[in-house]
């Protein structure tokens, strides 16, 4: 039997589980979050969370895809005891990696499409207002050919990485996107803190007003931060235990974990060093929210010197964030074809380019011959309903799942857990956690999960009057939950 592929170094598995991590999550959501939720307060729950959730469930993830040395689809089935359902998540995780991709592969092109716009000068003429940047984006949206192309350009560049293996292809390709990824946000970190009036935003983003915090609203802070935590490090689906499965023994989970979780959040901090000062510089408001990146940021590169040259910089650092997330996921998507139906990397790659372009069609034409589907209600896509299948469900119901199989005595259990995390030299997991482990962060996620629910649905449910219309959404919720105590409580230990 063929031995299964290893990282050629631990730089290079750090790098690439944190590509995998670092995504539009970072670069795009929580530079917006901070400045709607009040900028550095924010970031301090948001840090807090990351370390009291977001680290445990990571080495959760990878401790099963070490111990296992299979991906999602085949794991949980070989390192659950006899008579137990934990191996039917496996279905889950996959769906949640090609939902995923089929509206991320989609917005990895809307990145590359811009740093491309941005270095041919589309954005550069001074008399440029945010009117006509708006109209841009939304001409480009309403394009599904234009579309089409670079939703192509990713899948196939991701898949193409994915073809020449771990170390030859993901792992060499992902490592130079990431140093280039780092490189270029500390320069345009430092050209943006340099920038006229940005000293204002620094502050802003760096000192904490309590007294702005009490104006928005703690609870409403508590849970952004929290939800952003917990999604930013791309935790339930399995993408993180791919890497698990390729790591060597020599060095403790623990101490990775802690590594990739630092390089993630640097990336997030300083992407929000780039954008929070430069809105302040040119007296643009940072809260503007999802339309910040492609609305707000060209307007701001159009009033700098030498805005042409940053504006495709910064989407060349997109884009190299965006992919390497591509990349992981696609990574993860052949190696269930592997484990599961015993195909080698070349087929599984080709089917898969395929698949995954015909999966991504909907989302793309979510915004233009498809627009009149709004599945989720009225100003919603077909793309709205995937983010929502995959954020609100499929993260945090998985992340639940694997960190009860590594807890409970019918899953994998707590000493196993902790004899493959501890394994190798360095950080050793604390065993005093378990209690925490087993029951509070179970209890946070699910507190997370329904309240994701009741923001996505009760503000609608109140405008239409329709009460059961949250009630309805809420039994799904209900549901969901039912199906997770399925998978860890169903059927009968036969060890």
């Amino acid at each position: 039997m063929k031995s299964r592929e290893k990282f050629g170094s631990r730089l290079g598995f750090i790098l690439v589980s944190a590509g995998c991590a670092i995504g539009i999550g970072n670069v795009w959501k929580f530079p917006y979050m901070t400045g709607q939720y009040g900028g550095a307060a924010f970031i301090i729950i948001y840090l807090a969370f990351l370390l009291l959730m977001g680290w445990p469930i990571m080495v959760c993830e990878f401790a099963v895809g070490r111990g296992s040395q299979k991906s999602c689809a085949t794991s949980f089935k070989v390192l659950e005891p006899k008579g137990t359902k934990w191996h039917h998540y496996g279905w889950f995780g996959m769906a949640g990696n090609y939902l995923l991709m089929m509206f991320y592969t989609m917005v990895a092109g809307w990145m590359m499409y811009y740093c491309f716009r941005c270095a041919r000068g589309d954005f550069s003429q001074s008399s440029m207002s945010a009117q006509t940047i708006a109209e841009r984006f939304n001409e480009m949206l309403s394009s599904g050919k234009t579309m089409s192309f670079w939703m192509v350009v990713t899948v196939l560049l991701s898949f193409g990485i994915c073809a020449f293996g771990v170390q030859k292809g993901v792992e060499r390709v992902t490592k130079v996107m990431m140093i280039a990824l780092l490189v270029l946000i500390v320069v345009l970190a430092v050209n943006s803190v340099r920038l006229p009036g940005a000293i204002e935003g620094v502050k802003f983003y760096l000192i904490p007003n309590f007294q702005h915090m009490k104006e928005i609203g703690i609870g409403n802070i508590v849970f952004g931060a929290m939800s952003q935590a917990f999604f930013t490090l791309s935790l339930g689906i399995g993408a993180m235990a791919i890497f698990g499965s390729y790591l060597h023994k020599e060095h403790s989970l623990a101490g990775e974990a802690i590594n990739i979780g630092i390089l993630d959040t640097f990336v997030a901090l300083m992407a929000g060093m780039i954008i929070i000062p430069a809105c302040f510089a040119f007296g643009i408001e940072a809260d503007a929210g999802p339309s910040l990146i492609f609305i707000t940021l060209p307007q701001i590169f159009n009033q700098m010197n030498g805005g042409r040259i940053w504006g495709a910089l910064f989407f060349l650092f997109l884009s190299f964030a965006a992919l390497s997330t591509v990349t992981a996921v696609f990574e993860n998507i052949i190696s269930f074809a592997m484990d599961l139906f015993g195909v080698s990397r070349k087929k599984a790659v080709l089917v898969n380019i395929f698949l995954v372009i015909l999966l991504s069609l909907p989302a793309v034409l979510g915004f233009n011959l498809l627009s009149a589907i709004q599945p989720l209600g009225a100003g919603t896509g077909i793309m709205d309903l995937e983010d929502f299948l995959v954020s609100n469900n499929l993260l945090p119901l998985g992340s639940l799942v694997y960190l009860m199989f590594c807890t409970q005595k019918r899953g994998w259990g707590w000493n196993n857990f902790i004899e493959e995390a501890n394994s190798g030299t360095g950080k050793k997991f604390p065993l005093f956690l378990r209690g925490y482990m087993t029951y509070g962060i179970p209890i946070l996620i699910v507190v997370i999960y329904l309240k994701g629910y009741w923001d996505m649905f009760a503000p609608k449910a109140a405008a239409e009057n329709n009460p059961m219309l949250l009630a309805g959404w809420m039994l799904v919720a209900v549901a969901f939950l039912a199906l997770i105590g399925w998978f860890a409580f169903g059927g009968k230990r036969k060890d």
